[in-house]
């Protein structure tokens, strides 16, 4: 383990595409630095006993990982115990620059901090998503507005994404990339 040829999958549960689309970018990054690494939803996660790692990520509704990423992380608790995991989620907190949205938005929900201590992961990091204004009801944008949310559209941070999968690229032994990943 940490060196090229580390296999590492990277596994997501998505509602609108953003959080697929970070896991493909942590997966083309990892590619890039000599790493053997499938992407996978969790539905159609590959057996996880053939991997020195696992990138774990998944979007959030309502304070809480999607349905199918928390039944996937409680029925494969104990192997994930046992690897070398990577925890992340993409929702609406890191966006909000608001006094009260920054402090809730920073804040890892209690549902999420459970499964987080479920498996003992090396690191977790939140990403903001996109948040589209389209069909979403007043009440709901004026609690956006209130908490500090600025705009809508793709709020993704591509430079906070680069840089914490660099960081596991680095926790990994991989070599550093000449390659700029495009984003989507």
């Amino acid at each position: 383990m940490g060196t090229p040829g580390t296999r590492i999958a990277v596994i997501f549960a998505t509602a609108q595409g953003s959080t697929r689309d970070i896991a493909e970018y942590f997966g083309q990054d990892l590619t890039a630095r000599g790493a053997e690494v499938v992407v996978a939803g969790v539905n159609h996660a590959p057996q996880l006993t053939g991997f020195d790692a696992i990138v774990l990520g998944s979007a959030i509704h309502h304070r809480e990982f999607l349905p199918p990423a928390a039944s996937f992380i409680r029925a494969h608790a104990d192997i994930l115990a046992t690897k070398r995991v990577w925890l992340f989620s993409v929702g609406l907190g890191p966006a909000l620059v608001g006094p009260l949205g920054r402090r809730l938005g920073r804040k890892v929900p209690k549902e999420i901090a459970a499964l987080r201590a479920l498996i003992a992961p090396e690191d977790y990091h939140a990403f903001a998503g996109h948040y589209e204004r389209a069909g979403v009801d007043f009440k709901a944008r004026t609690i956006y507005r209130v908490l500090g949310g600025m705009r809508y559209g793709d709020l993704r941070d591509w430079a906070d994404i680069a840089a914490w999968s660099a960081k596991i690229g680095e926790s990994l032994g991989l070599p550093q990339t000449a390659v700029t990943i495009v984003r989507p």
